[in-house]
């Protein structure tokens, strides 16, 4: 397998049909965001049939159809929620059409995208990661029992949980708390970090005077919240300042620092330059307790609507 870069890019916001991220880039857009992550070393995609029902598959696939697959690392997703679980092909339907919008035979990273009945869902990837089809498995938004338990059910066939992929930030600890990190840690399992920026929240980019586009799912989650903020994005602009970065590159190389796998959402090019860049930057000891800190004392919960607190 390619070795991993030191994070990941995601495509979460592309083909955003339904105003979630708030913008209406075609596809045309994301040429150069794709050629300058191979030329930058960052190959590892992460995306979903959630995400725009197949669309940020679609777009990620055509763009990548003249780069070497065994070049790249495609990460994707089965999504239970949006799924028949009377259906007993459902994850090979869902499986097949990725494999279609995304012009490959198989994906580098497999993820059970939620954690609605394990016991259901989680034998029915089997078949996928025996026939080679899937190289790694993971799964998302689980509590460390629900992990726990996914991987007694993989052991039993002989396959090892691979990666887990949950929320983590500043702002939402709640996997580091509950234990998952030091669980990964220990059974060498990857923690993937998604939503390290909190979709922009933490960039520095967004303030009460230019709040996220009205009307989205970012402006409804986070646009009351960002007095509260603003004194996070502060001290990380400030530590950016020490380093010649920006706030949103000490975000991630916090996510970093903690021996997480950050997956940084990206639109623009200059957002996969700044991930890029992330790899050199090293944060003291006493610049992550500032942070930590600082992010403890806003009281702010990030937790979304399709997530749990991990320590409960």
């Amino acid at each position: 397998m390619t070795e991993l870069p030191k994070l990941a890019l995601g495509a979460w916001a592309w083909g955003d049909s339904a105003n979630y991220f708030g913008n209406d880039y075609d596809e045309s857009h994301f040429k150069d965001v794709f050629k300058t992550s191979i030329e930058n070393g960052l190959n590892l995609w992460d995306t979903a049939y959630a995400y725009g029902s197949g669309a940020s598959e679609t777009i990620l696939g055509d763009l990548m159809k003249d780069t070497p697959r065994e070049d790249l690392l495609i990460s994707t997703k089965f999504t239970p929620m949006m799924a028949d679980p009377s259906n007993d092909q459902a994850v090979n339907e869902m499986f097949e059409g990725s494999l279609q919008r995304l012009r490959t035979n198989y994906v580098d990273y497999y993820w059970i995208h939620n954690d609605n009945d394990v016991e259901l869902w989680t034998p029915k990837i089997i078949p996928l990661v025996q026939s080679g089809q899937v190289k790694h498995v993971g799964v998302s938004n689980h509590d460390l029992h629900e992990i726990k338990r996914v991987v007694e059910i993989l052991d039993d066939a002989g396959i090892k949980l691979s990666a887990v992929q949950n929320h983590y930030s500043l702002l939402d600890r709640t996997s580091e708390n509950a234990g998952i990190l030091d669980y990964c840690k220990e059974n060498n399992i990857k923690f993937f970090s998604y939503m390290v920026l909190e979709q922009g929240a933490l960039t520095g980019k967004y303030d009460e005077d230019h709040p996220f586009p009205k009307g989205s799912q970012r402006a409804i989650k986070y646009n009351d919240k960002l007095q509260e903020l603003s004194g996070l994005n502060h001290i990380l602009a400030e530590i950016g300042a020490k380093h010649n970065v920006s706030a949103a590159q000490v975000a991630m190389a916090w996510a970093v620092a903690k021996g997480t796998f950050p997956i940084v959402g990206v639109t623009k090019v200059e957002q996969v330059k700044d991930a890029a860049n992330v790899v050199n930057l090293k944060l003291n000891s006493d610049e992550i307790k500032a942070l930590e800190d600082t992010a403890g004392k806003s009281g702010i919960s990030t937790i979304r609507e399709w997530e749990k607190d991990m320590r409960n």
